[in-house]
């Protein structure tokens, strides 16, 4: 299933919900434009499980190594992954800044990205492989939807069977959806494939993000509405 929009409307410009759209996509194009450089470029700046382990066990932390904790979330490795999840962060995210506030709203998304990428790296520590993407982070904004608009609907083109349909779900039930196929992903991967395949999808990046968003939500939630020459942050 593949979301085209929802129908809730913001009452606030979610400025910092495009500013993190637009920041994503400086960077990609950044990457596009570094030619051979790009490989060192991703390692660099992309969070590495294996190589942060090192580092801790040699007690060798530097501000870069945490520093990639937060440029992994702004990297992509191909125009079908920043575009999927941009489209993503556009259909999701401006609701949940409506609902905490521009300060509150970028605040929750880092953090979220932050337990993502940790997450992630729980799972399996000794990856090579860099981790990029900013999927982690979004997935906490979808964790804070599920709660706050759960009977929203979502136009989504759904499959049945050879055809493609347009149908409206409840997001509920869309992001549940969502959520148990991610889960169910990690397991396979965690228990079936476990280290042998390197690289691929964080799925447990997406769930350690979502749960984040959840527990993280009531702290930074505001109320429905605003009183008059009441400014949100």
């Amino acid at each position: 299933m593949f979301p085209l929009k929802d129908n809730i409307r913001s009452a606030l410009f979610p400025w910092v919900n495009l500013a993190l759209i637009g920041v994503n996509v400086v960077f990609f194009l950044y990457e596009l434009s570094l030619g051979i450089g790009l490989e060192p470029f991703i390692v660099s700046n992309g969070f590495i499980p294996a190589r942060f382990a090192a580092e801790k066990a040699a007690a060798a932390l530097t501000v870069h190594s945490y520093a990639t904790v937060i440029s992994s979330m702004f990297l992509h490795g191909n125009l079908l992954h920043i575009v999927s999840n941009m489209w993503m962060l556009w259909i999701f995210g401006d609701n949940v800044e409506d609902r905490m506030g521009h300060g509150r709203y970028l605040a929750f998304y880092l953090l979220c990205g932050v337990v993502s990428v940790f997450a992630q790296y729980l799972s399996n520590a000794g990856s090579v492989a860099p981790m990029i993407g900013a999927s982690g982070a979004i997935s906490g904004v979808i964790g804070a939807y599920f709660l706050l608009y759960p009977k929203a609907r979502i136009l989504t083109i759904a499959p049945i069977f050879i055809f493609f349909y347009l149908v409206e779900i409840p997001a509920f039930f869309f992001i549940g959806f969502w959520f148990v196929f991610q889960f169910l992903q990690g397991a396979v991967h965690q228990l079936v494939v476990g280290k042998l395949v390197e690289g691929g999808v964080a799925w447990w990046a997406h769930v350690g993000g979502f749960a984040a968003g959840v527990a993280l939500l009531p702290f930074f939630k505001r109320g429905r509405g605003r009183k008059k020459g009441q400014v949100w942050l």
